[in-house]
C-alpha cells in the first residue's frame, strides 16, 4: 500500500497529553502507506509518543502474530521526508457467531484480544486519514466491520471519520508517585482494608518474588486456568503466554510477580510496562487460597515497585457488567474510574455490547456447565474460540 491521502499537519509532540488527542500545527504533506511492525521508525515512533503503550510495541504485534498465525497490518502516516506522523495497527478476526452481532463475521480491529490500541499519531489529520484508509480497507470486504479500541477517547472524537461510538466497559488506573506511601489509596475504609490483608498475608508467611523461568510460567498458567474457569471465560492458550515470555522478558517489558507460602505458589499476576504506563493484565489464583489475601499482598509489591521505577500509570484494566467484586477491588487502590469506548463502521445493529451475566438465562447455565470442565479442556476450547476473536 502507499495510497496518497490528503495534506495534513503536523507539530510537536503534546507534552503530558493523556487524552489521546493530536495536536494542530502548520501544514504538511502525508500519505499512508503499510509497512512491517520491525521498521524501526514504528518503534521509534511508539518510544517517543507520549500516550505509546505496550499494546503498540512491535513485540506485542508479533505476539499476537504467534499466537493467531496470521500477520498485522501496520498502518503508518509519512510525511515527504518519510517520517512517520502516526501508525495504527490491524488485524483481521473472524469474530465469534454467540456473540453480539458487533463480534461476528468478518473485523478488522485494532487489536483483537488486546483491550486498547487505536490510532497513534502527532495530529488530528494524521489520525482521520489512517481511520479513513481502513474504512476503505473493510469497504473491500462484503459484510467487514473497523472496529478500533482508543485509550483516551470521548464518544466524539472519531465522529468527523465517520465511526459509530458504543460504550464498552469500565476500566480503572490509578496515578503513581514516587512513593507508594505518597499515593491516596482510597477512602480511609480503604486503607484499612489494605493494612489488614497485607498484614494477614505477612503473619501468614505469604512472600512475593518474581518470576524467573519458564516452569514458573507454567506453575502460574495452571492458576490461571483455575481462575478463567470460576470467571466462565476462555482462557488464553499457553502459546501465546510462551510467545510473551521469549519475546517481552528479554526487553524488560514483562514481569510475573508471584505468591508463595512455603514453596507452594498461590497466585500471580503479570504486569506489562512500557512509556508512562503498567498495566496489570492477567491474574491467577487458587480459589481455596483467596483467605491468604495473595492478589492484595501482590498489587502492593507492584505498586510500591512501579513508583520506585518511576511509571506514571498503573492501569488495572477493565472490569465487565456486573462483576462488582473485581470493581470494588480495582477501585480500593485508590484509582480513578473511567468510561471505554469502541469505535464501528458501519453501525452495528445491536447494543450493549457487554452483558452483565446476571440479565442472561442461557448465559448462567452455560457458566454453571463451564465449571465442571477439566483444566485442560479449558485451554483446548480458549486455544479454539481464541482463532476467531
Amino acid at each position: 500500500m502507499g495510497a496518497q491521502i490528503t495534506d495534513t499537519v503536523r507539530s510537536p509532540w503534546k507534552s503530558g497529553a493523556q487524552s489521546g488527542a493530536p495536536a494542530p500545527g502548520p501544514p504538511a504533506f502525508d500519505r499512508i502507506v503499510e509497512i512491517e511492525p520491525h521498521d524501526a521508525r514504528w518503534e521509534s515512533f511508539v518510544s517517543n509518543h507520549p500516550d505509546g503503550l505496550i499494546y503498540h510495541h512491535p513485540a506485542w504485534l508479533q505476539i499476537l502474530e504467534r499466537e493467531s498465525n496470521q500477520k498485522t497490518i501496520c498502518l503508518a502516516s509519512e510525511d515527504s521526508a518519510r517520517q512517520l506522523t502516526g501508525i495504527l495497527p490491524l488485524m483481521w478476526t473472524k469474530g465469534l457467531p454467540i456473540m453480539p452481532r458487533a463480534h461476528t463475521g468478518r473485523r478488522l480491529t485494532s487489536l483483537p484480544r488486546t483491550p486498547v490500541a487505536g490510532p497513534l499519531s502527532m495530529h488530528e489529520s494524521a489520525t482521520s486519514a489512517l481511520i479513513q484508509f481502513a474504512v476503505e480497507l473493510v469497504r473491500d470486504v462484503g459484510g467487514a466491520r473497523l472496529e478500533l479500541k482508543p485509550l483516551w477517547t470521548t464518544p466524539t472524537d472519531y465522529s468527523a471519520a465517520g465511526l459509530y461510538c458504543l460504550p464498552w466497559r469500565k476500566a480503572f488506573t490509578l496515578k503513581l508517585a514516587p512513593r507508594i506511601e505518597d499515593l491516596p489509596l482510597g477512602t480511609s475504609r480503604n486503607k484499612a482494608r489494605i493494612k489488614w490483608a497485607i498484614r494477614k498475608a505477612n503473619r501468614l508467611g505469604v512472600v512475593v518474588r518474581r518470576a524467573e523461568t519458564i516452569e514458573d510460567l507454567r506453575i502460574w498458567y495452571r492458576l490461571y486456568l483455575e481462575t478463567m474457569r470460576k470467571a466462565a471465560l476462555p482462557p488464553r492458550p499457553f502459546r501465546f503466554f510462551d510467545a510473551m515470555w521469549s519475546s517481552l522478558l528479554p526487553l524488560g517489558l514483562v514481569r510475573l510477580l508471584l505468591a508463595q507460602i512455603g514453596g507452594r505458589v498461590v497466585a500471580g499476576s503479570i504486569y506489562l510496562m512500557y512509556g508512562r504506563t503498567v498495566f496489570y493484565a492477567f491474574n491467577g489464583c487458587r480459589r481455596s487460597d483467596l483467605s491468604l489475601r495473595p492478589n492484595d499482598v501482590i498489587q502492593w509489591q507492584a505498586i510500591d515497585d512501579f513508583c520506585h521505577e518511576g511509571f506514571r500509570y498503573y492501569d488495572l484494566g477493565e472490569v465487565s457488567l456486573g462483576n462488582f467484586g473485581l470493581a470494588e477491588f480495582k477501585a480500593k487502590w485508590g484509582s480513578d474510574e473511567r468510561q471505554l469506548y469502541r469505535y464501528y463502521h458501519p453501525r452495528p445493529e445491536d447494543t450493549p455490547l457487554d452483558l452483565s451475566p446476571a440479565e442472561s438465562g442461557p448465559r448462567r447455565l452455560l457458566e454453571a456447565a463451564w465449571q465442571r470442565v477439566p483444566l485442560g479442556a479449558t485451554s483446548a476450547v480458549g486455544n479454539a474460540v481464541y482463532r476467531f476473536m
